[in-house]
């Protein structure tokens, strides 16, 4: 992908992105911070994308453990949270879990 949308649009959309994917966001992470989502580089897992750099951005989660953060969280609640809501549970799994 390697365009810039803000998190919780890219939240909004887990369900579309591939697991093997990646999410990098601008620090302090909001649901108005810039991010992206890139293919994990080749040969080097852990290296930074170019355009995530560039664009002043730092390592979120990988699409795959956004979206079981979110199915695992959603599975123990009565009704659907609202996006907000969905987006500030990931940004707290990334910050204190991840």
């Amino acid at each position: 992908m390697g365009q810039i949308a803000k998190l919780i649009k890219l939240i909004e959309r887990l369900d579309e992105l591939e697991d093997e994917d990646t999410i990098y966001a601008r620090e302090p992470w909001t649901e108005d911070s810039d991010a992206m989502v890139v293919p994990d580089p080749e040969p080097d897992p852990d290296a930074m994308p170019p355009e995530a750099v560039e664009a002043g951005m730092t390592y979120f989660l990988e699409v795959f453990l956004a979206r079981e953060v979110v199915e695992g969280w959603t599975a123990s609640l009565s009704e659907k949270p609202s996006l907000t809501a969905t987006c500030r549970r990931v940004i707290a799994y990334a910050i204190n879990d991840a």
